[in-house]
C-alpha cells in the first residue's frame, strides 16, 4: 500500500469507530423520559405555561356548523 492507501484505510477505520460509538451512545438514551413539571436545572425560568383553552374537556376544538 502506498501512503494514500494507508491514510484512507486509517480514516475509514476511524470513521467506522465514530459511527459505532455514536450509535451506541444514542441507543442508550432512547425512551428516557422525565415526567415532572419542574424546570430542569440550568434554565432561566422565563417560560410560562400555555393559557387554558376556551373550551370544556371533551368539547370538539372546532364546532360543527
Amino acid at each position: 500500500m502506498d501512503r494514500q492507501g494507508t491514510a484512507l484505510a486509517l480514516f475509514a477505520v476511524a470513521l467506522a469507530v465514530a459511527i459505532v460509538v455514536a450509535a451506541v451512545t444514542t441507543l442508550e438514551r432512547v425512551n428516557t423520559r422525565q415526567a415532572a413539571n419542574d424546570a430542569p436545572p440550568g434554565t432561566t425560568g422565563l417560560a410560562r405555561p400555555h393559557p387554558p383553552l376556551d373550551r370544556a374537556p371533551g368539547e370538539p376544538i372546532q364546532k360543527e356548523r
